[in-house]
């Protein structure tokens, strides 16, 4: 049998994939491992973004988690990392985010976190999914012991309190363009910027599910890119549905990724002894540029494979506090559980005005090397990794780029792909190089 949770929880198509049967069953089985870990009488959290499939699967869920005995407190439209600190913050045996993040309006996701805030480990999804074909055999509580359902309404309140706490300085006088992505930020991004004094021009701020990430949002950053030069705004700020990664914009509209961001506060944070271990955690998909720069800055780099889950174990692992992907998402560990737009987009904003500088010039902290990516389809997407002739090849192309580059081959998690991807100085001989190891690899392996 297929395992039902991915890289991160379940998704599908609402209501074909992900169907309300599903996530009772999800709820249920969930709140019969995760709540009998409460000493107290157990409660779940539940937030969602704003697509409309979202109130059909809180509903379901809501039900399952009731019928295992189990309180239920409903935190309405509010960001991932918002529902990751109140699960913490309010001692619920678990949080449940409804939300398919970056992925199209037709999709949607549902995602667990434990009593501690952080996502759940392998072992205990597997152990929801084992409990989800056990769950006949249950026994089911009655009367008084049915679980309740109960309305925060002040759990988006409460977030937004700890995110502006979160920063030391106010942020009078910055003007702002927000790319809220029709998600979950669509109010709570303008509110804490506002109240912290920024001058703030919020669009694709409806809290219409329909409109979730369509042509706005962090995939499509050349949407916030043109109101930036249009309104002459400071600095653009662009979320995905779920709000928990960021991809910012300069006041020229160049695109300022998580490797940016994640260096542009790394070396603040380490001038002021406070990054840890002087080491930022980063996957094997950061720019090239990215780890040149680290090494100049004296800064010490942790790799991952991609995926947030894995840079945040590594993170714990370490005890590092400052971690993330190109993609935006990035985890500032001494304040919040999991990745965090919002927060990111303070702790950057802070940067900005403590520093007196433009964004343009702190994103100079590095230069982007030319990257070329190749999907190539094979039979089997492990042999690679026995092959002698491709990992001649790889060698060879590794010599030739010296400390001025790299090439990185890896299979697909969901696909018979290997990716061939280099990065150096020359767009043109980084294709050249891709396209050796390529060939290789389809004589090998296709």
């Amino acid at each position: 049998m297929r395992r039902l949770f991915g890289t991160d929880g379940v998704r599908g198509v609402a209501n074909r994939d992900l169907t309300a049967e599903l996530a009772y069953q999800l709820g249920f089985a969930a709140a019969c491992v995760l709540g009998k870990k409460s000493d107290n009488r157990p409660f779940f959290v539940i937030g969602k973004d704003t697509r409309s499939s979202g109130d059909m699967l809180e509903a379901a869920l809501t039900a399952g988690i009731m019928a295992a005995g189990v309180d239920v407190h409903l935190l309405g439209i509010i960001p991932t990392p918002g529902v990751a600190y109140l699960t913490r913050n309010s001692h619920a045996a678990a949080g449940v985010m409804i939300s398919a993040s970056h992925n199209p309006v037709e999709d949607n996701g549902i995602k667990f976190f434990g009593a501690d805030g952080y996502k759940l480990i392998d072992a205990m999804e597997d152990e929801i999914e084992l409990m989800m074909e056990q769950m006949q055999e249950c026994e089911r509580p009655i009367a008084s012991e049915v679980g309740r359902r109960v309305e925060n309404g002040l759990g988006a309140t409460d977030y937004a309190k700890f995110l502006k706490n979160t920063v030391k300085h106010r942020l009078d006088g910055l003007k702002v363009a927000v790319d809220a992505a029709n998600g979950a930020a669509y109010a709570l991004a303008k509110e804490v910027l506002t109240e912290l004094g920024a001058e703030v021009y919020a669009f694709a701020d409806e809290a219409d599910g329909a409109k979730i990430n369509v042509s706005c949002g962090s995939t499509h950053p050349d949407f916030i890119a043109a109101k930036v030069k249009e309104i002459g705004a400071q600095v653009g700020l662009a979320f995905d549905g779920d709000a928990d990664r960021l991809i910012a914009i300069d006041e020229h509209g160049e695109i300022v990724d998580g490797d940016r961001m994640m260096l542009i506060c790394g070396k603040h944070l380490r001038e002021k002894g406070e990054l840890r271990g002087h080491t930022i955690v980063s996957t094997v998909m950061s720019n090239y540029g990215f780890v040149k720069a680290a090494r100049e800055l004296g800064i010490e780099l942790v790799r991952t494979a991609v995926g947030d889950r894995y840079v945040m174990e590594a993170m714990r692992e370490g005890g590092f506090i400052l971690g993330g992907e190109q993609s935006g998402h990035v985890i500032f560990l001494n304040h919040n559980t999991t990745g965090d737009g919002i927060l990111t987009a303070l702790q950057l904003l802070s940067v900005v005005v403590e520093s007196g500088e433009p964004l343009s010039k702190l994103a100079g902290i590095m230069r982007s090397y030319p990257q070329v990516l190749v999907n190539v389809r094979v039979k089997d997407k492990t042999a690679w990794r026995q092959n002698d002739a491709i990992a001649k090849a790889i060698l060879n192309v590794e010599n030739k780029l010296g400390e001025d580059g790299r090439i990185l081959v890896r299979e697909s998690g969901t696909e018979p792909i290997v990716r061939v991807m280099a990065e150096g100085p020359d767009e043109t001989v980084v294709r050249s190089y891709v396209e050796e190891v390529v060939a290789v690899v389809h004589r090998e392996l296709g």
